[in-house]
């Protein structure tokens, strides 16, 4: 009996040392793929310096056409600007949902910084659109071409994080918090606050300082 017994105590500390093994196991993947995911940002952070120094060079290449200071609407990218950086407040909101396992305002907040986002696209293909119609797309000079170059790089990477927000929204709907939704929210939230910095570099090196 007594060896029965300390048999069946090995066999619930072995299976509880495999679960705890398991446990780890997710955690580290999970660390892994954050980790992996900071180095496609820095990647991704090469990318915008090098539009950024492109813009720097071209800025004054306007061929006699307009300049920053004659196209650009403060108050209509300051509208932009608020959108993005509220969505990345609700997205922060989503991420404390997570932490405390609330999945229903989880959805709900990453359903508010989609409207955002997409909001914020909007507004940047209507600006697009309107320059365009007036004649001044990216073809008309190297100011221009540079513009739409790196602003247009962002609104494709916003675009591209709102169908991951999209995707997130089905997967925890279905699969709930788990191993593999987890890092995948904490990775999207690394890529979204990364995009409204460098937004803000945007705004204030092309719109603030082009209208100056």
């Amino acid at each position: 009996m007594a060896t029965q017994t300390m048999s069946n105590q090995h066999a619930q500390t072995a299976a509880a040392e495999h679960e705890h093994d398991h446990h780890a196991d997710h955690h580290d993947a999970g660390g892994t793929k954050v980790f992996g995911f900071w180095v496609y940002l820095m990647s991704d952070l090469v990318i915008f310096g090098s539009l950024f120094a492109t813009y720097a060079v071209l800025a004054g290449g306007t061929a006699g056409g307009p300049s920053g200071q004659d196209i650009f609407e403060l108050p209509f990218v300051l509208v932009e600007t608020f959108l993005l950086l509220f969505s990345s407040f609700t997205y922060g909101m989503a991420v404390l949902s997570m932490n405390t396992d609330k999945v229903g305002q989880l959805k709900a907040w990453l359903g508010i910084t989609f409207l955002l986002g997409a909001a914020f696209v909007g507004m940047e293909l209507y600006e697009f659109h309107h320059l365009i119609e007036e004649g001044f797309g990216p073809d008309r000079s190297a100011f221009l071409t540079a513009f739409f170059t790196l602003v247009g790089t962002h609104g494709l990477h916003v675009t591209f994080g709102l169908i991951w927000i999209a995707v997130m929204f089905v997967q925890v709907s279905t699969k709930g918090l788990n191993h593999m939704t987890r890092p995948r929210i904490m990775c999207l939230s690394l890529f979204w606050h990364f995009l409204d910095i460098v937004w803000i570099c945007v705004f204030s090196f092309v719109y603030l300082m082009g209208v100056l």
